[in-house]
């Protein structure tokens, strides 16, 4: 029937509002509340509306939107899988897998999955486009967090991306957004728009007081 499947796939995507982004885990933010893949995934989409809002973008935004909508469907399944985890070396293979699972009963199966394909890839200009948003949300809640205080830099022992950090900063004076944008930095190195945005970034304080 199409109303079970509409409702199943809802069901199965509505598991993404609870599972919590790997990468917020492993640096331990203290939050009441830290951000979920799909919080993730709809940051990544409001960017996408801003910065083609700003910027001469020639792209077909309403793709780049269904792009983004389901380019972490996998992880329904896999979860949410960081690339300090053995695991990450066969996401690919794994997360097609997924994929397909999660879209089996789905008339537009087919064309999903293409598109999630065509993000992975990030050959056309509108992959390129979602793929950096998607890393620019991260770099963005990063220095959220940092300037929420939300992180501190003193139990980080455990954690391998904090490891490897101090062998290319001063860790005297290093804040979390500042170890996560000296890792990002080379992502945006081709697009001088997304560049500049990541940059403002890095340099100001990007937290809105609201009265």
């Amino acid at each position: 029937m199409k109303e079970e499947k509409v409702i199943n796939y809802y069901v199965l995507c509505n598991k993404l509002k609870d599972t919590i982004r790997t990468g917020w885990q492993m640096w331990h933010i203290k939050k009441e509340h830290v951000e979920s893949v799909a919080e993730h995934i709809y940051g990544t989409q409001m960017l996408a509306i801003a910065i083609y809002s700003e910027y001469d973008y020639d792209v077909d935004l309403s793709k780049v939107l269904y792009m983004l909508a389901v380019h972490e469907l996998e992880e329904i399944v896999i979860g949410d899988i960081p690339l300090v985890d053995p695991k990450h070396n066969s996401k690919k293979e794994i997360g097609q897998k997924a994929v397909k699972r999660i879209l089996k009963s789905l008339k537009m199966k087919d064309e999903i999955e293409r598109l999630i394909w065509e993000f992975d890839e990030r050959q056309t200009k509108e992959a390129l486009f979602a793929y950096h948003c998607d890393k620019l949300e991260c770099d963005l809640q990063a220095k959220l967090y940092s300037e929420q205080k939300a992180i501190t830099l003193d139990n980080q022992n455990d954690n391998t991306e904090y490891i490897n950090a101090r062998q290319q900063l001063d860790m005297k004076s290093a804040t979390f957004a500042d170890i996560w944008f000296n890792s990002d930095e080379y992502l945006f190195s081709k697009d001088q728009n997304f560049k500049d945005i990541f940059n403002y970034a890095r340099d100001h304080q990007i937290s809105i007081n609201e009265k």
